[in-house]
């Protein structure tokens, strides 16, 4: 069983982390190399003299962007380890596991460790102004607790009673309030700290529905080839 976790979180893990790469080194790079030159003072917001909104970024770096891949990969094989364990617990207790049932799996994970934090604390840019690291540390991870917890009690509850649990799960951080900063300043224009949030959950999402894809798919071959 380990092997078999293991082997399948390794094959999906590097896929989707992969196709993450790329499509962040295509879509959301660009948008942070154009926030540095903000944060560096090279370009000014709001200055005395129009600024372009699509200026030069700069040349390829090769090391940089080989980094970004290979953590990339690194991340996503991760993320693959805690999908793949909570479909072996899952198909345990009767749950069929394939492809098409992996992309609802990578859904969820998308919707627990993306999507539920970022309603309060969207991915934030170079230079943006932002509260105490380690408060918006605690509450991430306590709003990515929440929302798995919730994840959980929506798929395998039996009663409303735990679906009501899960919407209260899913709703007391934000109700609590993210960390803020005490004022709302910085040199990033606020169109930036848009498109990066978008494109930020945007390949986040293709990230994940290709993690689940493929954990899905590797998982239910092995399961298939699996002697007698």
């Amino acid at each position: 069983m380990f092997q078999r976790l293991l082997t399948c979180a390794l094959l999906a893990g590097a896929g989707a982390g992969l196709v993450a790469a790329i499509l962040q080194l295509w879509f959301v790079q660009p948008v942070l190399l154009h926030a540095e030159l903000y944060e560096q003072g090279t370009l000014t917001h709001f200055g005395p003299d129009a600024v372009s909104a699509h200026p030069e970024l700069g040349r390829l770096d090769p090391v940089r962007d080989g980094l970004s891949v290979f953590f990339s990969m690194l991340t996503y094989t991760g993320f693959a380890l805690l999908l793949v364990a909570a479909m072996a617990l899952a198909e345990e207790r009767g749950a069929a596991i394939d492809a098409r049932k992996g992309l609802v799996w990578g859904l969820a994970g998308f919707a627990v460790l993306h999507l539920a934090p970022a309603f309060s604390l969207a991915p934030e840019v170079p230079g943006a102004a932002a509260a105490d690291v380690t408060q918006r540390q605690i509450w991430w991870f306590a709003t990515v607790a929440a929302a798995a917890v919730a994840a959980g009690l929506i798929a395998f509850g039996k009663h409303w009673i735990a679906w009501v649990a899960a919407v209260i799960l899913i709703l007391a951080p934000h109700a609590i309030g993210a960390p803020e900063p005490d004022r709302f300043a910085g040199p990033t224009p606020p169109e930036l700290s848009a498109l990066f949030a978008a494109r930020s959950l945007g390949v986040a999402l293709a990230g994940w529905l290709v993690l689940g894809l493929l954990a899905g798919h590797v998982w239910s071959r092995d399961a298939a080839d699996a002697p007698e």
